[in-house]
């Protein structure tokens, strides 16, 4: 009796996550700063600190630099980090209605965790993660991305006034981040 009502509970709790979550566009963006509480610990694989070191994380940064006003004065834009056209590509969640962006969103975060993994509004909370790395959730149904080389492309591409050459392959080793297995 005490395992089925166990059960119950946690059939009662994912249905109210499922319940709860938002649906494709309208999920919130919680910025890095949410993900840092369990993705920041050596035995989940230290993702934050890799992102924190990458250029993914610098890129709203870098658009404030004299190189980066060069590149646009030369595109006849007048301030980088106010252009679409750089925006698109250098921040997270550009151009998203701001009732979608948390109190931890930061434009000063640049490419981070949800560029590449979708708002996390809906899954990051420690027991939602938790299911879905365990395949008890599918964490596409709760906003979860599993980043490929055609998101990558999406900003990785000609249309970039700096772009020489993408080697997805390359580039996914350089980024790499995964959870390390348990033992």
């Amino acid at each position: 009796m005490k395992g089925f009502i166990s059960m119950m509970m946690l059939v009662f709790v994912f249905m109210l996550i499922a319940m709860a979550q938002g649906k494709d566009g309208e999920r919130k963006f919680v910025g890095a700063t949410k993900c840092k509480k369990c993705h920041k610990k050596v035995d989940q694989g230290e993702q934050f600190g890799k992102w924190e070191e990458s250029k993914h994380s610098k890129a709203y940064a870098t658009l404030a630099s004299d190189e980066s006003k060069k590149i646009a004065k030369k595109k006849g834009i007048a301030d980088p980090q106010k252009a679409e056209e750089c925006l698109k590509c250098h921040l997270t969640a550009y151009n998203v209605d701001k009732k979608y962006l948390g109190t931890k969103y930061s434009v000063e975060e640049g490419v981070s965790c949800e560029s590449c993994h979708g708002a996390g509004g809906d899954y990051y909370k420690k027991k939602t993660m938790k299911a879905i790395y365990k395949k008890e959730l599918d964490g596409a149904k709760y906003g979860m991305l599993t980043p490929d080389e055609k998101l990558c492309k999406t900003c990785h591409n000609s249309e970039s006034p700096t772009f020489k050459d993408f080697d997805y392959e390359k580039r996914k080793k350089e980024i790499a981040h995964s959870i390390p297995e348990k033992k």
